[in-house]
């Protein structure tokens, strides 16, 4: 039996990083689209999260219909408001002020397109509580941890994690970018040798 082509439709460093943890063989794919106009007018951030991350898979899809391809999104939900990648300190640093001393919901919904079959689709949802922090804090972080491609401004893989009094959810790796407990059940049953 052949193995399956498998296609993270994602460019993320860290998505990558965390999908070879499952011992699959993928290749990397850049999803062409317009992330902005997909997410225009829609104001639930579930709904945002889901419909980016399958627009990845299918943008990908569409030029590869034989493989199996994976997208997923991510993204910060703040009493309703969206905050994705800040892409600047500036930008950063509002982001990570707003959410200081208040909880918010990170998002992380998966795609995964399978050729012949209906598509399959995954949804986490972590209760992040941020601690209070100072001005000083928050600049003194930003300088320190590259986030600036992450979604809410922090990586609790690095020194993000102190910024939290509490984290709540189910699958740690979620907010690293990839729920790999959920990921790995997607593949098993697509028929991927996942141990």
């Amino acid at each position: 039996m052949t193995t399956p082509r498998l296609l993270l439709a994602s460019t993320s460093s860290y998505r990558r990083q965390l999908l070879l943890r499952l011992g699959v063989d993928f290749e990397c794919a850049h999803p062409d689209v317009d992330e902005l106009a997909l997410a225009c007018g829609i104001t639930d951030p579930e709904q945002v999260a889901r419909r980016l991350a399958r627009a990845k898979a299918e943008a990908v899809w569409e030029a590869q219909a034989d493989a199996f391809v994976l997208g997923a999104d991510q993204l910060v939900d703040l009493d309703g408001e969206i905050l994705g990648q800040p892409g600047s300190v500036e930008a950063a640093c509002a982001q990570l002020a707003a959410m200081a001393g208040r909880q918010h919901r990170l998002l992380t919904a998966v795609c995964l397109c399978v050729p012949g079959r209906p598509t399959r689709e995954l949804f986490d949802v972590h209760r992040m509580r941020m601690r209070a922090l100072s001005r000083e804090e928050i600049e003194r972080y930003v300088a320190h941890d590259e986030c600036l491609d992450c979604a809410g401004s922090y990586k609790v893989e690095g020194l993000g994690i102190a910024l939290f009094d509490t984290i709540e959810g189910q699958d740690f790796t979620a907010i690293e970018g990839l729920p790999l407990m959920g990921v790995a059940a997607l593949l098993r049953e697509a028929g991927f040798a996942v141990p």
